[in-house]
């Protein structure tokens, strides 16, 4: 067999990435082709035989390029987003040639290396205790999976049921108790596991979607058994910080397990600034975290803490004869998550961490925070525009003062005009547009010009 041309397709790769990254600053941020065209220029029958590599990369990037999303540049506000760091893409790519089994050590001794000391990295970053284990997952939602996993396995334990070989047909009922403003992947990841929505105890939440430090006291004491409390570090609309380190203290008071979904708010942590309003923390069990958010390393990359690093590996390690497991002090990464074979995230996370430091990590959050300020200031400006939020981390929530319709359709003409893109919700019963700083790239000039085009869109002028 013929050594295979790497530099004809990886040539081509690169070069409409360049022209990608280049093209950012000026680019609509919204899809340009239709579902019809994409589905067009993209489907087909199934090929009949081998094609040039080199060809088959420029055609796919020609026909795929209309349907991205600009999520990479500095004007997306869609979600809590970020993009990519130029050290974190390289390694990303240097992630995909080396294609590493991240599962066991033996698989690849320098991810499994580099997974322990990027999540050594963030342990100490987010000030969480000293011997923390960390396990790199997809995203937020198998990060709060893993993270309750070990939860529920724990709290049972405590009243003498073994869930491993039991599971969960005729366990003690697991209560949950979660804040009404909690996001959605905390009931998924109970239906996941089997636990249910139904074990959820709804606390009331405050104006700003934080969780009432009266209403715990008052769930704690309606029930007993085995209990988790679910707190979270960052609303996903309003950016409020639920009271952690009250929420900690009584909630270990009753014997319960604490997790903190902190997605993007639990970055917070890495700002001297900010930190106080993620004030105690570090008194938590276990923490759910994207560093695809505010580290900005491509996707997938989320990342699950635990303080009890021999409940982690009892809930997420496996055996089997033919596995070859580390024999000494070597970390096996598939002890700390639920996946088997996976890509090697952790090289990327690595390369972010390394290029910013910790100074860096501080900065990027605290500007964030500071350009979504600069957006309420300036869009509290703007005739008809009320912003709805306490802006505390990087998320700004806005109506316009004609109804749910109008705010709707204002959204719809922004989106469609291709200055900006971001996302709609329903807050306190109305509906809103909710903007997310995220990207390293944002800056004043990429908020100064989506001002612009809400005005434009909202006034018409």
């Amino acid at each position: 067999m013929d050594r295979p041309d790497w530099k004809g397709p990886l040539g081509v790769a690169f070069e409409h990435a360049i022209a990608y990254l280049q093209g950012l600053p000026e680019r609509p941020v919204a899809a340009r082709a239709s579902l019809a065209e994409l589905r067009a220029a993209l489907g087909g029958p199934l090929p009949p035989g081998p094609q040039a590599p080199e060809r088959v990369v420029a055609e796919l990037a020609a026909a795929a390029g209309p349907g991205v999303v600009a999520s990479s540049g500095g004007r997306y506000f869609g979600f809590v987003v970020g993009g990519a760091t130029p050290a974190a893409l390289a390694a990303d790519w240097l992630t995909s040639v080396w294609d590493q089994n991240a599962g066991l050590y033996v698989l690849g001794p320098a991810a499994g290396v580099v997974e322990e000391t990027a999540g050594a990295w963030l342990v100490e970053l987010l000030g969480l205790p000293a011997g923390t284990s960390a396990g790199f997952v997809t995203g937020g939602q198998m990060a709060n999976f893993t993270g309750l996993e070990i939860a529920v396995r724990d709290v049972l334990g405590r009243t003498g049921w073994d869930f491993d070989t039991a599971g969960l047909w005729g366990a003690p009922r697991v209560r949950v108790i979660a804040g009404e403003g909690r996001h959605g992947t905390i009931d998924r990841a109970l239906r996941f596991l089997g636990v249910g929505t139904g074990s959820i105890v709804a606390v009331p939440a405050d104006e700003q979607g934080r969780m009432t430090v009266a209403g715990l006291a008052g769930a704690l004491a309606g029930g007993d058994g085995p209990t988790i409390v679910c707190a979270q570090a960052g609303n996903v609309n309003s950016g409020a910080v639920d009271p952690i380190g009250e929420i900690c203290d009584l909630a270990h008071r009753s014997g319960a397990w604490v997790h903190v979904d902190g997605a993007f708010g639990l970055w917070a942590a890495a700002s001297p600034r900010l930190r106080p309003l993620v004030a105690g923390v570090e008194r938590a069990d276990s923490w759910a975290m994207d560093a695809h958010k505010w580290l900005n390393v491509p996707y997938d990359s989320g990342l699950v803490f635990c303080a009890h690093p021999a409940a982690h590996r009892a809930a997420m390690g496996v055996r089997a004869s033919y596995l070859v497991h580390a024999a000494g002090d070597e970390r096996d990464a598939l002890d700390y998550n639920p996946e088997h074979s996976r890509r090697a995230r952790g090289f990327a996370v690595y390369a972010a961490i390394r290029a910013l430091g910790r100074t860096g990590i501080a900065e990027l959050v605290e500007r964030s925070c500071a350009l979504a300020r600069r957006f309420a200031d300036q869009l509290a400006a703007v005739p008809g525009v009320e912003v709805l939020n306490e802006v505390v981390l990087n998320q700004v929530l806005i109506r316009f003062d004609q109804g749910d319709a109008h705010t709707r359709q204002v959204l719809d003409r922004l989106q469609r005009e291709g200055t900006c893109w971001m996302s709609g919700t329903t807050w306190n019963g109305t509906a809103a547009v909710r903007i997310s700083v995220s990207n390293w790239s944002t800056d004043e000039d990429d908020v100064d010009r989506t001002v612009a085009a809400i005005r434009r869109a909202a006034t018409g002028r």
